[in-house]
């Protein structure tokens, strides 16, 4: 069973990241992640970014289910932060 941590470990291997967060029961996940790699792309592509980094993972169920609730860039991360 994975822990957050080990997901967030994961995550931040795919893609560099400037701020990742994620939280889960072992089996499911919430993660927010802010990274420079989403600039010019769309929310769909972004989450496809991610999910195929970690597809061996996803397919395994070592990863059973990853939800990404915030997949920003660092501009929209701070616009986000100080409305």
């Amino acid at each position: 069973m994975l822990h957050p941590e080990q997901v967030k470990s994961l995550i931040e291997n795919v893609i560099p990241c400037e701020f990742v967060a994620v939280e889960g029961d072992g089996h499911h996940f919430f993660a927010q992640i802010v990274s420079a790699e989403f600039e010019g792309k769309n929310r769909l592509t972004r989450h496809r970014l991610i999910k195929d980094g970690l597809a061996a993972q996803l397919v395994s169920n070592e990863l059973h289910a990853l939800s990404i609730s915030v997949a920003a860039t660092p501009a929209e991360w701070a616009a986000k932060q100080s409305a």
